[in-house]
Formats: structure tokens, sequence, C-alpha cells
């Protein structure tokens, strides 16, 4: 598989509506790659939680459109990153959207563990409910957002529901990189499955983010990471990798204490 990582820089001086329509363009540069990926919140930008109810849109709003329409473009599969998504009840939530090569919407998640301590995200933002996994022709994707990556057993969900390729998408503020390099090895390593992580660059309200995005495979060896600023991170890799490592090393078998696909309470 070919995939593109988009990390996108979230400043400022930058409004929502360009920034998405800056987003769709690159999306549809990656024409040719099997899966293109963004990162959490770009639209506002993680951390800029004053803006969270302004900008926030519902599931079929202006950020489900231009992704979708970038989608069928391009011609790809699309983790269109994450967005401010206010339901019809009013709750705000951390939503990633997922979309076919023909620009149809596959899956959409709500990010279930929320970031903030009791402030920010973790008390405007409703909590998801669901692990979600997508099926592509070469892979099984498992989707996760930014603080869940903390959450093993978020990913041992995603594994027993069939996920072979974990998508990480992400705002992480730069003063913790050496968690997020280590965690997505960490969880690449204990569930024998590639990890895409992906992060913004920039600045979200006065918070520099850590950007670096990165690859690794099923052994836990990175295979791509980028630096500091706006670019497009690109891989080939093998999902057949996942199923052989699996076989190999029969890690995941020997599980005594798994847990089964099930709904969040």
């Amino acid at each position: 598989m070919h995939a593109s990582l988009i990390q996108i820089a979230v400043n400022e001086d930058e409004s929502v509506n360009s920034r998405r329509e800056r987003a769709a363009s690159l999306v549809v540069a990656q024409r040719g790659a099997d899966l293109v990926v963004l990162p959490e919140l770009w639209p506002v930008g993680a951390f800029a939680y004053t803006a969270f109810a302004d900008e926030a849109e519902p599931l079929h709003g202006p950020t489900h459109e231009a992704m979708a329409k970038a989608a069928a473009e391009a011609g790809v599969w699309l983790h269109a990153g994450s967005f401010v998504e206010r339901a019809e009840d009013g709750t705000l939530y951390n939503t990633s959207l997922v979309f076919s090569p023909e620009g149809e919407r596959a899956a959409s998640y709500r990010k279930i563990h929320r970031f903030g301590f009791d402030e920010g995200e973790a008390v405007m933002m409703g909590a998801g409910e669901e692990l979600v996994t997508v099926a592509l022709p070469q892979t099984t994707l498992g989707l996760a957002t930014c603080y869940d990556l903390r959450f093993p057993e978020q990913f041992r969900g995603l594994v027993d529901a069939g996920a072979e390729t974990m998508i990480v998408a992400a705002g992480w503020p730069e003063r913790r990189r050496s968690h997020w390099t280590l965690l997505a090895q960490a969880r690449a390593v204990e569930n024998q499955a590639y990890v895409l992580a992906v992060g913004c660059a920039g600045t979200h309200a006065g918070v520099e983010q850590a950007a670096h995005s990165i690859v690794v495979d099923p052994w836990g060896e990175v295979l791509a990471e980028a630096g500091a600023g706006e670019e497009v991170l690109t891989v080939e890799f093998d999902p057949a990798t996942t199923v052989t490592t699996r076989e190999r090393f029969p890690a995941l078998k020997d599980r005594r204490l798994g847990i089964a696909p099930r709904r969040l309470a």
C-alpha cells in the first residue's frame, strides 16, 4: 500500500475556511495513493478550546462535504482527521471521518478518551462509545484519536474487532513528543499491527505541536518519520506483514485477559 500522511500546519492567522480548502487541495494532490490521512482537529486546532463551540459543524457539514469531494477527486481512501461535530442534541464530539475512493462516507468515529483532566476537551465534548474499524481491500483499519494512544485496551479491542493497521490522528504537543514516538511503537509491537500516526504542525492557542508523524511496522520498526513543519509523509508498506508476523510470533494467541468487541458503557 501507498499511504500519504498530511502533517498540516494549524496556525491562528489562517481561517478555518481557508485551511479547509487548502487541506482539500493537499488531499487531491495525493492522487495515486491508496490511503491518505489527516490529523486531529485540523480545521480549528486541538487546543483552541475557546473556538470549539463557534466552529462546530453537523456531521454532514462543510468539512464532510469538502473531504468527500476531495477523496472522490483523488480516488483514495481518506481518513479525514477529525473536526468538532455538533450532534442533533447539541453535544460536541471530536469526530473522525473515513471516505471511500468514491467519496462515500465509510465510517465515523467519536473520540473515546477526552484529554484535559477536567478541563478543555474533557468537559466540553461528549465521549464516544464505539470502537470503529474500516475494511479496505488491502487491510482493516482501526481508528483512534490522539489521547486514545495512551490506552492500550482500546487497541486490544480493535485487534479483537479485526484491525490490522491502526490509524491515530493527533494534535500532540511538542513538550510530550518523546511519549508520542514511544507509545506509537508500543501499540505496534503489542498488537503486531502497523501504526500510522499523523500529527499537526504549527501552534494551537499557544501550544506548539509535536508534528513528527510516524509509521511503525508490526515489529516496532519505524518505517518513516516526518519533521517539525508542514509536510506530506509518504510510505510504502505491505499489509501482509501483519498476518505473517502474527503467524510467526503468535503472542496474541497466548492472551489470558483479552476483551471481546463490544459497545463501551
